[in-house]
């Protein structure tokens, strides 16, 4: 029961499904027998017998010049008969005048060439290019090669389209030079930027500022020229990068920018100046022609118009008979002595006036003011003092003897300060013990606080008697019982006497029990009222009327401060 085939060179692209029905019969098929049949489905597999074809020979593609590049512009494809890997193929760009302005690649799901731009079109330039694409099979069957070859290729013409464009500069960033301290409305530079369409509008220019920049720049709108609005300053801002924007005067909307450095060049306008403050010291000791100390120099300027420094003395001046200046050569200078051995006790401080000139042209020089302090200094030259040593030798103290003295006088002050702390933290009690033969006598040690102290004692007892209208109280101790004051009249104050009335307050205290129960001193002050010329006392004088005028007082100093502010109120309560 073999099947084979019957018919040569069998074609699955014209034919790929078969039905063949088989008969079987016994009796090796004598008559009388009996058979059998079936139906046999034959399927032609495929093989890479068939190139692939385009199915043009010429093909035509627009593409606008504004195509960004990278972007895919067209899509071609070559068709295959085969079917599954036997019509994978691949697309190549073989010649044309567009091979660097475009490029082909294959998607292998669609067997489609997908063409993308490489470079961008310029529509004024040239306006169409020529594309030769080949299509190949990628997997081949040598036993039909000879029906190949297995490729196929094709024209693509691809036209430009015009698209109005923004203006194009002539470079893309532009790099200009100005010297500082210009004069304002010098000019920079200028950028040219051009319609490339064929209208060829005509192009206008501004300069892009933000709110908080400083203008320091204009550009003409019509040429591009840029000119300064500013007097620049190298040491300050040494570059600068504006934004130049150019728009079609037929259409403002297509806008084109480019980037312009402006470098400012400089010129030899500052100075040279040292390089720090020194502070240079010379040793008691120094031998003529000793260095000191070397310096160096600093110029905010460019190394153009700075190095070499000149180090020299102002020949205007008398010559310097402690210090002279030698100039390295290598923008430097050494300070050496004239003379030798200096003494801090006839001059501790010597100024040396000094000239720097730099390398710039013209040549700018400035002067400086060297400091030099004398101190002593040890053998091999490290400094020991440069102040309080100079004091101490003339005294002929040592250095030992001055922490000594220090020491004793710190020792004396702690002693005094603990001895004033203990005195006034000592406190003696009122009332002394029962025992001391003192035992009714009040004691005060303590001073006094004037008119305005009312708290310790009462003083309206030695007051006047004239002013003490009614009985106080002690306030040394709490009375129990509260006796009602007694009034008298200001006659009979005034007619009294003082033994008189001396003897009434004794009664009145004999005869208080509220006061303690053993005797008490009280002790009044009064002076009497027999003068003509009236009491000369201030103790009455904050209950009579006086035309005193106390002003004065104030400009007594601050030792009669207090005194002042205290008259000062008694006025301004009678004022009220």
């Amino acid at each position: 029961g073999v099947i084979r085939t019957a018919l040569h060179n069998m074609d699955r692209e014209a034919r790929e499904h078969y039905s063949v029905v088989i008969q079987a019969k016994d009796m090796a098929g004598q008559v009388g027998g009996l058979s059998g049949s079936t139906t046999v489905n034959i399927t032609l597999t495929d093989v890479n017998d068939n190139p692939p074809r385009f199915p043009q020979k010429h093909y035509q593609l627009y593409v606008p010049e504004s195509a960004q590049v990278g972007s895919a512009v067209g899509k071609i494809k070559a068709n295959d008969a085969d079917t599954g890997s036997n019509a994978d193929m691949t697309y190549s760009i073989i010649n044309g005048d567009g091979m660097g302005i475009f490029s082909i690649s294959t998607d292998k799901e669609t067997r489609e060439g997908i063409l993308s731009l490489k470079k961008p079109l310029n529509y004024e330039k040239k306006k169409s290019y020529t594309l030769n694409i080949e299509g190949a099979n990628t997997h081949l069957d040598f036993r039909f090669s000879h029906l190949g070859p297995f490729k196929d290729a094709t024209m693509l013409k691809i036209i430009v389209g015009d698209v109005d464009e923004p203006p194009l500069f002539s470079m893309p960033s532009y790099v200009m030079e100005v010297y500082e301290n210009a004069k304002i409305g010098t000019i920079v530079g200028t950028v040219l930027a051009q319609d490339p369409d064929s209208a060829n509008s005509l192009v206008r220019y501004f300069i892009n500022y933000n709110a908080e920049d400083d203008r320091f720049f204009n550009i003409d709108a019509n040429t591009g020229t840029i000119k300064t609005t500013k007097v620049l300053d190298r040491e300050e801002t040494p570059w600068y990068n504006i934004t130049v924007t150019a728009s079609e005067n037929d259409n403002p909307d297509l806008l084109s920018h480019v980037t312009v450095g402006i470098r400012v060049l400089d010129v030899n306008d500052n100075p040279p100046e040292l390089a720090r403050e020194y502070d240079i010291v010379v040793c008691e000791n120094s031998k003529p022609g000793q260095v000191i100390h070397t310096i160096s120099a600093t110029d905010k300027d460019d190394f153009a118009n700075g190095p070499r420094f000149n180090f020299f003395l102002d020949e205007h001046l008398p010559v310097n008979p402690n210090f002279t200046l030698k100039d390295n050569e290598d923008n430097t200078a050494s300070i050496l002595t004239r003379r030798r051995r200096f003494s801090r006790t006839v001059q501790d401080v010597y100024y040396l006036p000094i000239m720097i000139s730099d390398g710039g042209i013209p040549s700018l020089s400035s002067s400086s003011t060297l400091t030099i302090r004398v101190c002593a200094c040890e053998r091999d030259g490290r400094v020991r003092t440069c102040h309080a040593e100079a004091f101490l030798s003339s005294a002929g103290l040592s250095t030992g003897a001055l922490i000594a003295i220090l020491l004793c006088v710190l020792i004396l002050l702690a002693i005094v300060v603990i001895f004033i702390t203990l005195r006034r933290s000592k406190k003696e009690p009122l009332i002394i013990s029962e025992e001391d033969v003192r035992e009714n006598v009040v004691t005060y040690d303590d001073e006094g606080g004037g008119e305005e102290d009312t708290e310790a004692f009462d003083i309206t007892a030695l007051r006047n008697p004239s002013a003490a209208e009614e009985l106080k109280y002690r306030r040394d101790i709490r009375p129990e019982v509260k006796l009602t004051p007694r009034h008298q009249t200001l006659s009979t104050l005034e007619s009294i006497d003082v033994q008189e009335f001396i003897k009434q307050r004794l009664a009145e205290a004999d005869l208080d029990p509220s006061v303690p129960p053993y005797d008490s001193l009280q002790t009044y002050a009064y002076e009497g009222q027999r003068s003509e010329a009236g009491s000369i006392s201030s103790l009455d004088s904050a209950t009579t009327q006086s035309d005193q005028d106390y002003h004065y007082l104030g400009d007594w100093g601050p030792e009669f401060k207090k005194l002042a502010e205290l008259y000062g109120e008694i006025e301004s309560e009678r004022t009220t």
